[in-house]
């Protein structure tokens, strides 16, 4: 099986510190591991609508800003029976090596509502100061989900933080 990902770095400013939303995956057939909201895109689902939907059932926010948007093209209105869209993600992530064959595209966003507690296989859905995420993933990066290791790694590089 082969899977293709939305994946979201959902951040605020609060107080000049940033934040960013993790939780802790809930599924039944999968370890329980910190992770950033996301998920399957489902067949001819827009890559954006897969993670605004991912985002609102996980986290129960949504999803107001995504950063590299403003890049998008499609070739709607072109040829009606094959459309396709192209923008440019904050990063792109591919297994090679495990048990789940995927790729996905990780997100930079913004989102406003109240936080669940728990949402769709999902719990202990939380804002993180992206200092104690960094403490967190230094000390143990184990406890974070195979797929974002990556991603988060790739975020704290970005921030100049490893």
């Amino acid at each position: 099986m082969f899977y293709v990902n939305a994946r979201a770095i959902i951040e605020r400013t609060s107080e000049h510190i940033t934040e960013v939303v993790i939780q802790r995956r809930t599924k039944a057939d999968m370890p329980q591991a910190l992770e950033l909201p996301g998920g399957q895109i489902e067949p001819f689902e827009s890559i954006i609508q897969a993670l605004i939907r991912e985002v609102k059932e996980e986290t129960g926010l949504d999803v107001y800003e995504v950063e590299g948007l403003e890049t998008k093209v499609d070739t709607i209105g072109i040829n009606p029976s094959f459309e396709v869209e192209c923008l440019q993600p904050f990063a792109a992530y591919q297994t090679i090596k495990g048990p789940v064959d995927s790729i996905g595209y990780y997100f930079r966003c913004k989102a406003e509502g109240t936080l669940l507690s728990s949402g769709d296989d999902t719990a202990e859905v939380c804002w993180i100061p992206v200092p104690e995420l960094h403490q967190l993933f230094t000390e143990n990066p184990l406890q974070f989900s195979d797929v974002d290791r990556a991603g988060i790694k790739f975020y704290l590089k970005h921030l100049g933080l490893s």
